[in-house]
């Protein structure tokens, strides 16, 4: 791999964990996941999100923060590279999505300011899926949590993504529209995701359908 700091990004269930811990596992590199499973918040948010949505969004950027700041601010020699199933942002473009405008405001002012420090990843790469496949994948892994997430939120979180990737301008990132892959089973579909991540790009948005 070309890149130090590469984050891997989609919305719920495009297999953003699957491909993370893959990648890391073949190239030694060290593996950051997001761990929000320890989170208390997200089975309520899930019941009543209008009640949760704004202690959930800052526990998860607290979280997410603290995280990438210890394990992004430690060497691993034994490492050749940092590959994350997350990228800080996303705190911001899930919020976006939840918060009426007063939360938001005040959540983006605290998530500008603590953030302001992390280092940007090298590659960013967005793992496109339609919003039914999603909803297979959700089915599958099976979180009770889960079930009762509307295809109107996972479309929203969707939109969120594209509308923070169009505004970047100094970001390098690959959008893979995974719809016909099956990276976890396929062994040539994964190969196929690997190639292109080995590489190299300018800053800029690179799409890639299979």
């Amino acid at each position: 791999m070309r890149n130090n700091f590469i984050a891997i990004e989609g919305t719920i269930g495009a297999g953003k964990t699957s491909l993370a811990q893959m990648i890391a596992e073949e190239y030694k590199a060290k593996l950051i996941l997001e761990q929000f499973e320890d989170n208390a918040f997200l089975p309520k948010f899930y019941e009543d999100q209008e009640k949760y949505a704004f202690p959930l969004e800052m526990s998860f950027m607290a979280s997410r923060f603290q995280q990438l700041k210890d394990q992004l601010g430690t060497q691993d020699l034994f490492s050749s590279f940092v590959i994350s199933d997350y990228y800080i942002v996303k705190s911001l473009i899930f919020a976006r999505n939840t918060l009426p405008p007063d939360e938001l405001a005040l959540f983006t002012r605290f998530f500008n300011f603590i953030t302001a420090s992390l280092p940007k990843p090298d590659l960013l790469v967005y793992l496109y899926m339609e919003v039914d496949k999603l909803q297979e994948n959700i089915k599958r892994r099976g979180r009770d949590y889960e079930q009762k997430i509307k295809d109107e939120y996972l479309a929203g979180i969707q939109a969120g993504y594209f509308e923070f990737i169009k505004q970047q301008r100094d970001l390098r990132i690959l959008i893979l529209d995974t719809n016909n892959l099956d990276f976890v089973s396929a062994p040539e579909d994964y190969e196929r995701i690997k190639t292109i991540l080995e590489d190299e790009y300018p800053v800029g948005i690179h799409r890639f359908t299979f």
